[in-house]
């Protein structure tokens, strides 16, 4: 009983719209009959009994579907085959309750004489025809939403899950490459190794905050950015300029976007005091970050690893596209600001 109350509760609306409907045809049913309108033609009995009967052909089409599609997919061919057996098993049943009652009260002969009989079982195959419609649309419909939602479900799971595969690939790859900056600066220069170690301690504070998240303020990027190419200063000194020019702080990015655009100018690229590689970001409407191409000498393939789950992140969280440019003397990158 309480199963039935939690359905009934579930699918109210519906059962509404399924009584509203019997009622409506109730009334046109009587005043088309008697051809008056008296209080008798708006009481709800019929529309009642209609409602009763509706719910005896939805638990016939129910126990049908759960025998030919239990996984709740729309095909043709059975919806066709459960809905004519459900509409012949519920006039069936009609028929059997409507003797049962007639045998009950002693009016059989006048109930079921060959015209009752014939009209009895028109009207039991037009409501059955109707209102098994009207559940087959509204329970395929329902059917079809809740895929819906576990698909959308689903994929923004796989999502979250390529996201954070795709960060664990960043994150150590940025350790690594300071790391190797370091270990230069120790044969080099005690000292800068010192300073350096120390920014980086700090630098990596924030890599590892940002690492939890899907996307951080644009001016917060900017600010770690600032102090992230402070750190390259310690090795490269000046063969490498940075301009950045912040029109709109508003707005959201991936964690570590311009770091890792700046990274690769520097990793691609090699300046001297009179021909540096001039880094240059552009934001407003999009983020730009652009650098001269001074290709260095010795250098191995570009592997795109870094960009291209740099892509791929933009296109799992928002569906937009980074476009790239590259000619012979520039090259460009820009990416969506993501606005909330």
């Amino acid at each position: 009983m309480k199963i039935l109350i939690q359905k009934i509760h579930q699918h109210k609306y519906f059962l509404l719209f399924i009584f509203i409907f019997a009622y409506i045809q109730s009334i046109y049913i009587r005043i088309a009959v008697r051809r008056v309108v008296n209080a008798y033609i708006f009481t709800p009995e019929a529309a009642l009994a209609s409602l009763m009967g509706a719910g005896i052909l939805f638990f016939i089409v129910r126990y049908f579907i759960k025998v030919w599609q239990p996984n709740n997919k729309f095909k043709a061919l059975y919806t066709l085959k459960i809905f004519g057996l459900s509409l012949f098993s519920y006039v069936a049943v009609m028929q059997f309750i409507g003797i049962l009652i007639a045998v009950i009260f002693g009016k059989f002969e006048q109930n079921f004489s060959q015209q009752a009989f014939i009209l009895s079982l028109f009207s039991d195959f037009i409501d059955g025809f109707i209102y098994g419609s009207f559940f087959l649309a509204y329970y395929y419909y329902n059917g079809n939403k809740k895929y819906q939602q576990q698909l959308t479900s689903s994929n923004q799971a796989l999502s979250e899950a390529k996201i954070n595969q795709l960060k664990a690939q960043l994150n150590p790859h940025f350790l690594f490459n300071n790391l190797n900056i370091l270990d230069q600066l120790i044969e080099e220069d005690q000292f800068k190794a010192s300073d350096f170690l120390n920014e980086f301690a700090e630098i990596y504070r924030y890599v590892l905050y940002v690492s939890e998240k899907d996307l951080v303020k644009v001016e917060e990027e900017v600010q770690f950015i600032r102090q992230y190419f402070k750190l390259l200063q310690h090795k490269y000194g000046d063969i490498y300029q940075l301009q950045i020019e912040n029109l709109d702080k508003e707005g959201y990015t991936v964690p570590l976007t311009m770091q890792l655009l700046v990274e690769n100018a520097v990793k691609h690229n090699l300046g001297t005091l009179y021909n540096p590689v001039r880094i240059k970001v552009f934001i407003n409407e999009s983020i730009t970050v652009s650098n001269d191409i001074i290709p260095k000498r010795k250098t191995a393939a570009r592997s795109g690893v870094g960009l291209k789950n740099l892509i791929e992140q933009y296109r799992l969280l928002t569906m937009s596209t980074i476009n790239i440019h590259e000619d012979k003397t520039i090259f460009k990158v820009t990416v969506p600001i993501i606005r909330q």
